[in-house]
């Protein structure tokens, strides 16, 4: 019964750092409108953005940072994240998923499944700064129609009220309606949602039609790509009276070959040393030193032509999502980026997607998403200009979440704090990684106890 339970009464206060930062000289991408300040300054106080201008006033006692020839941009909102939420049990006290996603400039992340009782309990210690990483929200445990382990039987409007006030006691404020098999039990999910102030994010299974009751019927989103490609003028008139968002996550674009495949096969992931600081060896070399090679017309066949049909949708005013579904943490978001770019936007339409509108889409566009005064302070700092080069969006050098900023190589907390990340477990003595002996050898041996020495 939703009267069983029992509260737990701690409370913590959320975490928040002291001290003034201005970035001067920098190139700024607010996604205030088209606004971009060729040379401006951003100041932040605590966990707030004071100031975006061009003028160049640092408050007195403020740390100033130096941006000369850089890009200052919103951080990332990854709106379709799974970061390695899925165990049971006891929580680890640094998550390398988080790091390897900050490291990158993804600095919110909303996973649509994960494990309840661990997505939420993270969120919370990231809150608190007892643990580093995005800022952290979920719809927990699937409402999955299907037969399986944790299938959510629906047939009243009753009964998706008592699934979505278990959801939301936990601290969801989105619920994941996923292949529930009739329509009118979609719409009851819908229903017992609004009456219960959550959001409702489904997937339909790669179905067309399935997608587009989801559309008509008010949606907040719909995850995963339309599996038709291309669209026609009606879908896309009939989409662009709703208000409701599209997460393709074209790095596993369905109807296709998974976008994610391309960059495997045109760009050397296993050199890309940040990539390997953050993340265990052994998940780099498996997916990407033994490749996949097909013809590049699968591509221009696939995911190409499904961002194709996505600028259709964005020029009829459907707002789209980054989401880049946990594929690969951290760089996978900048994959998703620049897939969207190759179906035709412009790089500036393309970096709204990744940070403006999936902030709409959760509605936390008055907090994040654009760099405007009394937002929070969550910003990318890059040493290259993506209007120039969309692929240029993956050269960060600083990572600033929540006010606290991070180098974004090393992951130290630099600006007014000198805190050196501890470190992971695949970096251990005796962990198999051997990630250090790697990169100084570019051998693939195995390394011997004696080498190691």
């Amino acid at each position: 019964m939703d009267t069983a339970g029992l509260k737990i009464n701690l409370t913590l206060p959320a975490d928040k750092p002291n001290g003034v930062i201005a970035f001067t000289n920098a190139r700024i991408i607010t996604m205030e409108g088209d606004q971009v300040i060729e040379r401006g300054t951003v100041v932040v106080e605590g966990n707030v953005i004071k100031s975006v201008s061009a003028d160049f006033v640092i408050p007195k006692g403020a740390k100033e940072i130096d941006c000369t020839g850089k890009t200052i941009m919103p951080g990332i909102v990854d709106a379709h994240a799974h970061s390695g939420n899925f165990r049971y049990g006891l929580s680890p006290q640094k998550q390398w998923q988080y790091y390897a996603n900050l490291a990158y400039g993804v600095t919110t992340m909303h996973d649509p499944s994960a494990n309840t009782e661990m997505v939420f309990a993270n969120s919370e210690l990231i809150k608190s700064g007892n643990m580093v990483g995005p800022r952290l929200f979920s719809t927990g445990t699937i409402l999955y129609g299907a037969d399986g382990d944790f299938k959510a039987v629906i047939n009243s409007l009753e009964d998706a009220k008592s699934a979505l006030r278990r959801t939301k006691a936990f601290g969801a404020f989105s619920v994941k309606s996923y292949n529930q098999p009739r329509r009118d039990q979609r719409q009851q999910v819908i229903q017992a949602a609004r009456e219960l102030g959550i959001q409702v994010v489904p997937e339909g299974g790669s179905t067309f039609y399935h997608n587009l009751t989801q559309v008509v019927d008010g949606h907040t989103t719909v995850e995963h790509n339309i599996p038709v490609a291309p669209l026609y003028k009606d879908v896309t008139t009939l989409w662009a009276v709703t208000k409701t968002h599209n997460t393709p996550t074209l790095i596993v674009n369905y109807g296709s070959v998974n976008g994610e495949y391309y960059w495997y096969q045109n760009t050397n992931v296993w050199e890309k040393e940040r990539l390997l600081a953050f993340t265990p060896r052994a998940i780099i070399d498996s997916r990407s030193r033994h490749r996949t090679m097909i013809p590049d017309e699968e591509y221009q066949n696939g995911h190409i032509l499904t961002s194709k049909s996505l600028k259709k949708l964005t020029d009829a005013g459907v707002k789209i999502n980054l989401g880049a579904h946990g594929q690969i943490q951290g760089i996978g978001a900048h994959w998703e980026l620049w897939m969207l770019q190759q179906g035709g936007m412009t790089n500036l339409e393309a970096l709204r997607c990744a940070t403006l509108n999936g902030a709409v889409s959760l509605g936390m566009d008055e907090q994040i998403g654009s760099l405007k005064v009394g937002k929070l302070a969550d910003l990318i700092i890059l040493d290259k200009n993506p209007l120039e080069d969309i692929r240029n969006s993956e050269f960060v050098k600083y990572t600033m979440v929540n006010g606290r900023l991070y180098d974004s190589a090393t992951m130290n907390e630099v600006g007014n704090y000198d805190r050196k990340r501890t470190k992971f477990y695949f970096e251990m003595p005796g962990s198999g990684n051997g990630y250090p002996y790697f990169r100084e050898t570019n051998s693939f041996m195995r390394p011997t106890c004696c080498q190691m020495d």
